[in-house]
């Protein structure tokens, strides 16, 4: 499956996410690639960081034929997660066009909520020309035990594209993990933000998003 993590407002996590769930997926077994589509490179700063052996591979491609040359590398791994671009242009388009499901991850704020509409209308131009193409939200960085995070599903049920039921919290311990080019479930295996990661995760690829309506 290829996952791609999208959103054109800056600050919501694609690359923790994008990080987390490849690091899940590579310690449950599966063979992975991440493709860092930021120009910024901030995918690959954090595997520079790491020291010892990577989890899984971390390649550059902030290009706008991605959809193109990630053809060479789909055949060698069982999931390919990209990392996307702070906004929506043409790498943005690309890897939408390359992927299975997009993965829009958003913060549990107003500003959060109206922003999205810009790659949720992307994504619904996307399925015209691919009618197999899923999308779901993924609320990351949830303030534990406040009403905002469950408000947000709420709001953003307008957009009529899947939310999660497993979401995000926001924890120290991915700031820290990041710092040494790791995952919290390396650094703090039995967590809650382990747990959580683990929990998006599983639903990513097990959960049965229907068909974005065009």
């Amino acid at each position: 499956m290829i996952i791609a993590m999208l959103n054109q407002k800056g600050g919501v996590g694609k690359t923790t996410l994008s990080v987390h769930v490849a690091g899940a997926l590579a310690m449950s077994g599966a063979k992975v690639l991440l493709i860092d589509a930021d120009p910024q490179g901030s995918a690959l700063d954090w595997s520079a960081t790491r020291e010892g052996n990577a989890l899984f591979p971390v390649i550059g491609l902030p290009r706008p034929n991605l959809h193109k040359e990630l053809g060479a590398h789909v055949d060698q791994y069982d999931h390919i997660l990209i990392a996307g671009p702070p906004r929506v242009n043409e790498l943005a388009r690309s890897a939408i066009m390359a992927a299975d499901l997009v993965a829009i991850p958003v913060q549990p704020s107003p500003y959060d909520v109206w922003a999205a509409k810009e790659i949720t209308d992307l994504v619904r131009e996307a399925v015209v020309f691919k009618e197999t193409l899923k999308a779901t939200f993924v609320i990351n960085r949830k303030i534990v035990n406040t009403a905002i995070g469950r408000d947000v599903v709420d709001a953003l049920a307008g957009y009529e594209l899947p939310v999660l039921n497993a979401s995000i919290c926001q924890r120290v311990g991915f700031a820290e993990s990041a710092a040494v080019g790791m995952t919290v479930m390396e650094t703090e295996p039995a967590s809650a933000a382990a747990a959580e990661v683990k929990a998006v995760t599983t639903e990513l690829i097990g959960l049965n998003i229907q068909e974005i309506a065009a």
